[in-house]
């Protein structure tokens, strides 16, 4: 009965295996691990569930309602990626020379890193949205739903298992991780902001 009404409603396990590569190799959480062992060292703790419910609440809500949203208040989609590209860049300074631009802000802080920019720009940022607008116009919007929900959870075990991580690697190891990945970092974010500038003007 139940998949009966799903079929009926579009349900495509195909549709959802796309989407679902398409939104992982976007999202690239296990590319992010380096910046999230720092994000943690900095602010002491990470919470999984928070983040990967805020993100979900964000690309979900984008998925509906983005669009519409950033039409009424005359924000585009070009001028969320460069916002974000800015917050990456800053970060990947902080990785690569090892200074503190993002202060601590006591004890809201570790809330406050799980939400910005964990959740947002580095998982739910433009490049994701950006792809739930092109998948959107192909695929039915229950396989969406479904591949968004199946990254996520991907994204609260990445989480869950950091403290893992950091044994594998150990401090030199997460040293050397830190430098390369925040230029890769640096990397993105200057993409992110070129092929985004060049359309507000």
């Amino acid at each position: 009965m139940i998949g009966a009404v799903l079929w009926e409603n579009g349900f495509s396990l195909k549709e959802i295996g796309v989407a679902t590569m398409v939104l992982f190799a976007v999202i690239d959480i296990f590319g992010t691990i380096p910046v999230i062992i720092a994000l943690k060292e900095k602010t002491g703790q990470i919470f999984p569930l928070r983040t990967a419910a805020v993100a979900l609440f964000i690309l979900v809500g984008f998925l509906f309602v983005g669009e519409s949203i950033l039409g009424l208040i005359g924000v585009g989609i070009n001028e969320f990626a460069v916002a974000g590209s800015f917050v990456l860049f800053f970060m990947a300074l902080e990785m690569i020379l090892g200074v503190d631009i993002f202060k601590d802000n006591g004890k809201t802080s570790t809330k406050v890193a799980s939400v910005v920019p964990l959740a947002f720009p580095m998982i739910a940022g433009a490049g994701t949205m950006t792809s739930l607008i092109s998948l959107r116009a192909e695929f039915e919007l229950i396989n969406i739903l479904v591949a968004i929900i199946l990254n996520l959870v991907v994204v609260w075990i990445v989480l869950k298992l950091t403290a893992t991580f950091e044994r594998i690697l150990g401090d030199a190891g997460i040293a050397i991780l830190k430098k390369v990945f925040g230029i890769i970092l640096l990397a993105i974010a200057i993409k992110l902001f070129s092929s985004n500038i060049k359309e507000l003007f």
